[in-house]
């Protein structure tokens, strides 16, 4: 039996998504971007689904990006997986963005690249004491993706570009500062 890396349910009028990986910072993979897309379609005229929940699975994080070993070895190999992957992935964070109906991201822990992708596009964005948001893809030779410059650039004067530049990890205040978030919950 394999392990569902993407736990779906409801709880009352909730609609509750669960990145289920925590040994590897519930990284994406393709599938998994699928799992959430299926979800929200199915949930997007359920009347009986009123609110839509992402969090993640173990104490390390909500996400800490798309799964770079997967899409290293499909590299090597000359594949089209990655490509297909990125494809799907910026269609879901545009999806969430449009979302008709709140979308919570509780970003607690890790919350990095395609992890920001799930979360900071919704309509509600929390973070906790222990979150640590970044866009660190400059560090592999990418420019911030899955909309990261969209949203970076929202922020207050110059600090989009610093933290796209650097790929620096921000807690709860200043992701807060950056409209990476809009709450801060304990």
């Amino acid at each position: 039996m394999t392990e569902e890396h993407v736990l779906v349910h409801t709880e009352g009028r909730t609609g509750v998504v669960t990145l289920n990986r925590p040994k590897a910072l519930n990284a994406l993979t393709r599938t998994m971007v699928e799992t959430i897309a299926a979800a929200l379609d199915r949930w997007e005229h359920d009347h009986g689904v009123a609110t839509v929940v992402i969090t993640g699975a173990g104490e390390r994080g909500l996400c800490a990006g798309g799964d770079i070993r997967s899409i290293h070895k499909d590299a090597k190999a000359g594949g089209k997986a990655s490509a297909a992957f990125w494809r799907d992935e910026y269609r879901l964070n545009a999806r969430i963005a449009r979302y008709p109906k709140p979308y919570v991201a509780v970003m607690d822990g890790i919350v990095m690249g395609g992890g920001v992708g799930v979360s900071a596009h919704g309509s509600v964005r929390i973070v906790t004491e222990r979150s640590g948001v970044a866009m660190p893809e400059t560090g592999i030779g990418f420019v911030p993706d899955v909309g990261g410059t969209y949203l970076l650039a929202l922020a207050p004067g110059e600090l989009g570009t610093h933290l796209a530049l650097t790929g620096a990890v921000v807690g709860a205040g200043d992701a807060l500062l950056c409209g990476l978030a809009d709450h801060f919950v304990p």
